[in-house]
């Protein structure tokens, strides 16, 4: 399920941060979000892992014992956390009903979800576990996948220190592959080895009291009231010797009691049964209508009412169960002995369809889910068991009702509560799926949205592009000084004359492109282009004290780019006038269906005038612009006295070079 391998990212994104996610994911060829209870395959989680140790450097076995740890506190996070803390009131406990949990999940799921190992289409592991003398234990983990052993450390671990209190160790002992119904399955066995964590009061009072577990029973039972304490030991002593003997020394008897508030509580319990059961076997058949016992041979020697009406084999006392019956889980075989191994697992029967009645051939088969129960006196096997249903879809399919399970039975309960769960569940995916596809829509919404501004920015500056999204007047601008650069094509006229359209739409898309990326290594603003007439000017929306070195060696590069333009009509270059002048401007925009930035002033006829009383291949300066350039290590020549147009008499000049830059630098070239 996704659960998991959002679980992973959540792991990678909060301890090494979103970019190493990002690389992960990228090189594990998966995608970056994850549906809770969707199915994925087993090689997306094993991609990932395998990335995930390759690009962290670390080991395999601590990349999934870390995992472990980190995949335990994300199921408490996601709501898990009440359902774990009452498996069991200590680790034996807790381990030994992991199979329990398992079964139970299956039944929301509708599919085997393993808590503890990568779930996908295969089986949940298992877990045995047996205590030893010394107080250790040994943890028994069969499993489907191989090399994933170094998960349950890590889960196992964190959940012994947050719920118990205590740290363990674990380490492999055995490591096998058995032969079992399914094929091979891993085996591993853990020596699991536990130590209470004191806090850090508790380790001073132990470090600095060296008599205080010498003196311990004194200090208890001092703390205890006489009188509540006497009652306690009369009533113990009431019940007989068998609960609390005589001979027992006085601090064991104080040590099954324990104080609750005000009171005194005993701690040890001990069950009484009757000399002989109050039952008769009629009533025990039609009160528990789904059991069975088998002897070691697996012969059926008692059967409840309900099973008999569906398996009527059942009737005929002696049969072997394991002609009518196969174990689903655990997967082992139909032995007893593989049984009384997995005593305390929960264990799924199916009916084998070759030997059901003729009515129950088209139907699916009834699963039976309960527990193993060894009776050592009789020498035989007591499976307690209710049918495994999860919907009324699934109880109307084998033509059952809720009438044929029994009444003190929650498999009723449990069937109409999660008909309920799982319309949640298909309520929780729609969301989910939802969210993902709002996901994806907003960032195709954000990408397009870039592209949108970027071709904004390129028509307008950029804060008054702003200002006009967010529905302002613009306000005109005036700029005391800049600098405008004006250019065109020698000879256009003629060239349109002798091509065709298209001819003259790539040359000027060819010379236009490569103007652009000038204007972004000089940082100059682009005004308009106007057929062959190309506009910019610095120090304009921005002002800026080196509009007119940023200017020239703009108009260096333009002459150098238009080297590598080709005139369609000669197949020579083309060649290119450049005007330029420096002086006040007035800035604003202009209109409201297609708004353009524009400049006015003199400033901009006296700049379009340079440029057409200009030269070819020439950069032509009016006196303003140069004297703002005399100083910045330009060379440039005098052209002398001109006759301009509206203007009379003007003294200009030409910009020859940048005496610092070189050709590389001007094109901004690497």
């Amino acid at each position: 399920y996704g659960f998991i391998n959002t679980c992973l990212k959540s792991l990678v994104v909060e301890k090494y941060g979103e970019e190493t996610w990002e690389k992960l994911r990228l090189q594990a060829g998966v995608q970056d979000s994850f549906l809770t209870f969707e199915v994925y395959k087993d090689e997306i989680t094993m991609k990932l892992v395998d990335k995930a140790c390759k690009i962290l450097g670390v080991p395999a076995d601590m990349v999934l014992r870390e995992f472990g740890e980190y995949f335990f506190e994300f199921c408490k996070r996601s709501g898990y956390d009440h359902m774990l803390r009452t498996l069991g009131g200590n680790l034996y406990e807790f381990i030994e009903n992991l199979d329990a949990l398992h079964s139970y999940l299956s039944l929301s799921y509708q599919a085997i979800l393993i808590l503890f190992v990568f779930p996908q289409e295969m089986n949940a592991p298992s877990f045995r576990v047996e205590k030893n003398e010394d107080g250790s234990m040994h943890l028994h983990y069969y499993s489907d996948r191989r090399g994933l052993c170094h998960i349950v450390p890590g889960i196992i671990g964190a959940a012994a220190l947050d719920f118990f209190n205590i740290e363990i160790s674990m380490e492999i002992v055995n490591q096998t592959e058995e032969e079992e119904r399914t094929g091979k399955k891993e085996h591993i066995v853990f020596l699991v080895t536990q130590s209470p964590v004191f806090s850090y009061k508790e380790r001073n009072k132990f470090s600095s009291s060296p008599q205080y577990l010498a003196g311990s029973e004194n200090q208890i039972e001092n703390q205890l009231n006489k009188e509540d304490l006497e009652k306690a030991k009369n009533a113990i002593r009431d019940r007989g010797t068998s609960v609390c003997p005589v001979k027992k020394s006085h601090w064991k008897t104080i040590r099954g009691i324990i104080t609750l508030g005000k009171g005194k509580l005993l701690r040890g319990f001990d069950p009484v049964y009757p000399k002989s059961l109050w039952i008769d076997t009629k009533t025990f058949c039609n009160g528990l209508p789904f059991h069975m016992v088998f002897d070691k041979e697996l012969r059926v020697k008692q059967a409840g009412v309900s099973i008999q009406k569906i398996v009527p084999g059942l009737q005929t006392m002696g049969i072997c169960l394991d002609h009518y019956f196969s174990i689903v889980h655990p997967e082992v075989p139909f032995t007893i002995s593989s049984i009384q191994k997995f005593i305390n697992s929960q264990f799924v029967f199916q009916t084998r369809r070759e030997m059901m009645p003729e009515s129950w051939k088209q139907r699916p088969m009834l699963e039976l889910r309960g527990q193993m129960i060894w009776m050592e006196s009789l020498q035989c096997m007591l499976y307690l068991c209710s049918p495994l249903l999860r919907t009324l879809h699934e109880l109307e399919e084998r033509q059952m009702h809720i009438a044929d399970i029994a009444p003190h039975d929650v498999t009723r309960d449990l069937i109409l509560l999660n008909q309920q769960r799982l319309a949640e569940m298909e309520l929780s995916n729609q969301l989910e799926r939802k969210k993902e596809e709002l996901r994806v829509l907003s960032k195709h919404l954000e990408e397009e949205k870039k592209k949108t501004e970027a071709l904004l920015y390129a028509m307008l500056p950029q804060h008054v592009a702003n200002q006009l999204k967010e529905g302002k007047q613009v306000e005109a601008g005036e700029f005391k000084e800049c600098t405008i650069l004006f250019s065109d094509v020698v000879t256009f006229t003629n060239i349109c004359a002798q091509c065709e359209p298209i001819q003259i739409v790539l040359m000027l898309n060819s010379m236009y492109l490569r103007f652009d990326r000038l204007t972004t290594v000089h940082d100059v603003y682009k005004v308009e282009t106007i057929g062959d007439a190309y506009m910019v000017v610095g120090g304009v929306p921005v002002p800026v004290p080196t509009h007119a070195e940023r200017v020239a060696n703009f108009a260096l590069g333009m002459i150098i780019a238009a080297k590598g333009v080709q005139n369609p009509v000669s197949g020579n270059p083309i060649q290119i006038r450049v005007g330029i002048h420096t002086g006040p401007v007035l800035a604003g925009v202009v209109g409201e269906k297609m708004p353009r930035y524009c400049l006015f002033g003199d400033t901009v006829n006296i700049a379009s005038r340079m440029e057409s009383h200009g030269v070819p291949s020439k950069i032509h300066l009016s006196s303003s612009a140069y004297q703002c350039l005399k100083y910045k290590n330009f060379e440039m020549t005098a052209r002398g006295e001109i006759e301009v147009k509206g203007k009379g008499k003007m003294h200009t000049y030409f910009l020859v070079r940048n005496k610092t830059a070189t050709e590389n630098e001007i094109m901004g070239r690497p």
